[in-house]
């Protein structure tokens, strides 16, 4: 039966792919997500376990450059993928598409020695890199006020100090990307930089986990004069804002995706109850106000869907997307919130609690809306760019 939310077509290969994808993340990841989410020594070997069967059925690192050990899909057909890879938060991980970001950063950006020694084996899932930009009492909408500081030794090493927060699995992280402030002044756009410093450093430390809504997995880290060698300097010493604007645009564009997978997932469970939960006079899907649900999800998902391939597809062309982007990102996160809500709704009671999934997916969608440039700046960022363009 056709994809009632309206997938964009692809080619047959990657439609396979696809599928091969959506099986694997239904049949093995959502079944041990309760464990995942536990986080833990056990998530990690249930973790292990379904990234040695993603890798034995073929479907390990699929976007990752071959150049490191990946299999080299382009972005335009990863997209269909990532939908799919993305309907359980878990899905990147255990399919080896997690590292991503971090390995093209590294793969562009860094030095000859920091390319040998660490990204290969991000790719092949032996170490992991988390990104760490937003601090404490800093607005995480201007870069420029980053109160970290690194400073350049007489030795060539480089001694990092500050604090951040909101940092994505920095409790798990081998190594971690800072943006600081090397050069010029408070405010001043120049004058940033992006060091890669190993978490077992003398001075680096994770000060404590910071629940969202209830789930882990983002961390606040302090570094006391890390030192960190010359030939970590990612991109150019200053330049930082043109790696990380490089970074974001993508990862926006990955996380809209994998969001979509999530609302199409939130839909599917509202659909199902809709169609099997039944009153004293018929089904709950009798009900107009369901049909309302149904439809207005529907209709989310429908709009936003092709907004987010246009900026896939701008970024894949290597054309400005920061309109596109910002669009995507905007819709995709109220997609996710605004099914997601509507499913526990039609579920009731019984969407409030843990026997579905929808608790974690209403979360996700909330958090979305500040996670990567809350909606405010991305709106006004968008229509500045509109209104000026000529």
């Amino acid at each position: 039966m056709r994809d009632i939310t309206g997938a964009p077509q692809c080619p047959p290969e990657v439609a396979e792919l696809r599928d091969r994808v959506a099986a694997f993340v239904r049949d093995r990841v959502l079944p041990h997500e309760p464990a995942l989410d536990a986080g833990g020594p056990g998530a990690a070997v249930t973790l292990r376990r379904l990234q040695a069967q993603a890798r034995t059925e073929g479907l390990w690192a699929l976007p990752l450059p071959t150049e490191l050990g990946g299999q080299g899909l382009p972005l335009r057909s990863y997209a269909h993928v990532a939908e799919a890879e993305g309907a359980s938060d878990h899905g990147p991980a255990a399919l080896g598409s997690a590292p991503l970001l971090d390995a093209l950063m590294l793969w562009r950006h860094g030095s000859p020695g920091v390319r040998d020694r660490y990204a290969e084996r991000l790719v092949a899932g032996e170490i992991r890199a988390c990104y760490a930009m937003t601090e404490p009492d800093v607005p995480g909408t201007d870069p420029s006020l980053t109160a970290t500081r690194a400073v350049a030794g007489e030795d060539g090493t480089w001694r990092v100090s500050g604090r951040k927060w909101f940092t994505s699995g920095a409790a798990e992280a081998d190594l971690v990307t800072v943006l600081a402030r090397t050069d010029g002044g408070p405010a001043d756009r120049d004058g940033l930089s992006l060091l890669l410093v190993p978490s077992g450093s003398p001075g680096f430390r994770v000060v404590r986990e910071l629940p969202v809504f209830g789930a882990s997995g983002q961390g606040e880290i302090a570094l006391d004069q890390v030192v960190v060698d010359a030939d970590h300097l990612i991109g150019e010493r200053g330049k930082a804002l043109a790696v990380a604007g490089e970074r974001l645009q993508l990862g926006r564009t990955l996380r809209s995706l994998r969001w979509l997978g999530q609302a199409a997932r939130a839909f599917g469970l509202m659909r199902e109850r809709a169609m099997t939960r039944t009153r004293s006079r018929g089904p709950l899907g009798d009900l107009q106000l369901v049909q309302r649900h149904v439809f207005e999800s529907l209709l989310a998902l429908r709009t936003t869907r092709p907004l987010v391939h246009e900026a896939v597809a701008r970024l894949d062309a290597g054309l400005d997307a920061a309109v596109e982007v910002g669009l995507a990102k905007v819709a995709a996160a109220r997609t996710l919130q605004q099914v997601a809500d509507a499913a526990i709704q039609v579920h009731g009671a019984a969407g409030l609690g843990p026997d579905t999934a929808l608790p974690a997916l209403f979360r996700t969608g909330r958090a979305a809306r500040i996670l990567d440039g809350p909606d405010e700046l991305h709106i006004t960022s968008v229509a500045r760019r509109v209104l000026r363009a000529t």
